[in-house]
């Protein structure tokens, strides 16, 4: 049995008296916010991680201190270029992890966007769609020939998964109104699916996913929305929760908004978190879906976690990347 961790516990909380020389990490995303202090607490406790970011002069001047906690604590921190919303640019990125035959213990999918306005990616997707799903689903499989037996997967989705499910129909807005938050929600969605659908193949391996929700923090990743509306959705929740007698919505700190992460990537055990969706350092339950947007109440939608449904977003993601899995 783990120790009992929740919202408020950090990542140095979460890894206290743990030391993890040897063990080897892929971040997607190290170049702001929790990603960066992903990377720096488990490089303080010796493991060597890679940070995989887009920019990668953003990413050395945002990871200096990463680069300080790792010689600190017998760690390794570097760097190396991938664009999510390019799979050239991914599959670059696979091909020089795979020539370098140096296997993963943890992988975790943490770069995402949130809110943009309607685009696309350098492949035509939808860009929440393509970046926070699809980026990672080719990433991922492309690097499970160096996954050994106790690889963990952790994706990183959201509580706004409640925002909506994934449409296969019409992944790409093509004939559906485009709303940032349900294009959001549709995204997240599918990063718990894909860790449903993962967790299934490859369990018998030794080699287990996850989906975990960060909490609410104040980050880069609001960079889209217009000023002001982060605070009016906040307002807006403390009202839906005053309504239902709940205290009201406090942002998490960045070291407490990456615990999660790390407890469902190092310390839980692995049959607990496999193919399940974590908040707050632990495993969520499923709640009703009543169609009403309360994303920062905790436990899972059922269509997040329905694993037919995993696999036919498996299908269709394969179908839009072409590439088989």
């Amino acid at each position: 049995m783990t120790k009992a961790f929740d919202a408020t516990s950090t990542t140095e909380e979460v890894l206290s008296g743990v030391r993890l020389p040897g063990k080897r990490v892929l971040i997607t995303g190290v170049s702001a916010g929790i990603g960066v202090e992903t990377a720096r607490t488990l490089a303080a406790h010796g493991a060597d991680v890679i940070g995989a970011v887009r920019d990668l002069e953003k990413a050395k001047g945002a990871t200096q201190q990463v680069v300080v906690n790792a010689a600190q604590g017998g760690g390794s921190f570097a760097l190396t270029e991938l664009d999510l919303a390019s799979l050239a640019s991914v599959r670059t990125c696979t091909d020089r992890l795979l020539k370098e035959d140096k296997p993963f213990d943890l992988i975790i999918a943490n770069a995402g966007v949130m809110a943009t306005p309607f685009g696309h990616t350098a492949d035509g997707f939808e860009t929440q769609f393509g970046t926070n799903h699809l980026g990672h689903f080719v990433l991922v499989n492309r690097l499970v020939p160096l996954m050994r037996p106790g690889t963990r997967v952790i994706n990183l989705a959201s509580s706004g998964h409640r925002y909506a499910d994934v449409d296969l129909e019409d992944p790409n807005f093509e004939h559906t109104p485009y709303e940032p938050f349900v294009s959001y929600g549709r995204s997240k969605t599918a990063n718990i699916l894909f860790a449903v659908a993962f967790d299934r193949r490859y369990r018998e391996r030794g080699i287990r996913a996850a989906a975990v929700h960060p909490g609410g923090i104040k980050t880069e990743l609001d960079r889209h929305m217009a000023p002001g509306d982060l605070q009016r959705l906040i307002e807006q929740l403390n009202q839906d929760l005053a309504a239902e007698g709940k205290p009201p919505f406090e942002l998490k700190t960045v070291p407490q908004g990456a615990a999660t992460t790390v407890w469902a990537g190092v310390v839980a055990a692995a049959e607990e978190i496999g193919g399940r969706y974590c908040e707050n350092c632990h495993v969520s339950q499923i709640v009703p879906d009543t169609r009403k947007i309360t994303p920062i109440s905790e436990g899972v939608r059922a269509y997040a976690l329905d694993p037919e449904h995993a696999e036919a977003l498996w299908t269709k993601s394969e179908e839009m990347v072409g590439e088989r899995f």
